[in-house]
């Protein structure tokens, strides 16, 4: 199977990220996430909160679902639009902030809390899945907003390299 040209290596240029993946994300995040709460099963929501933690500092190859998606999706329907990859960073920050907190809360033995938390996290994950609207990608732009810095979305990656990808300078 050819692949189709990509004007973004989604492995290297992580400053711009398709804007069906995070969609793609936020599926497999909300899916899990209420799959876990309805079934009781908190260690998922921390296996979750792990692999949020595992891609954004180890960077997207970690990711399971990013890499379901660049090498799986993206490959058969081509590469979408780009986009700013860092409201998409902040909206998983957040994702795992409350993973880890709704974690932690059954741990403590606060199962109410927890799956409060962990509810809130897959009605929100869905939400944007389904819809485009990502709470945690507008609170990155609201807070850009209130604090009087510049909010410049979608900046493109350079022209492409000889092997399809990045600069031109290969």
């Amino acid at each position: 199977m050819k692949r189709a040209l990509r004007r973004a290596d989604p492995y290297r240029d992580t400053h711009v990220i398709d804007a069906r993946a995070p969609r793609a994300n936020q599926a497999f995040v909300g899916i899990v996430s209420l799959v876990a709460v309805l079934g009781g099963w908190w260690w998922l929501l921390a296996l979750l909160a792990l692999q949020l933690a595992l891609g954004l500092t180890l960077g997207r190859r970690w990711c399971l679902a990013c890499v379901a998606y660049f090498e799986l999706i993206q490959p058969r329907f081509g590469e979408g639009r780009l986009e700013d990859a860092r409201p998409p960073r902040f909206a998983n920050l957040v994702g795992l902030v409350v993973l880890t907190a709704a974690s932690f809360t059954f741990v403590l033995g606060l199962e109410t809390l927890g799956a409060a938390l962990g509810l809130l996290v897959a009605c929100l994950a869905l939400l944007a899945a389904a819809t485009g609207f990502c709470a945690g990608c507008a609170a990155f732009e609201l807070g850009h907003r209130l604090t009087g810095r510049p909010f410049i979305s979608c900046p493109l990656p350079p022209p492409l390299g000889r092997d399809g990808y990045g600069p031109t300078s290969v």
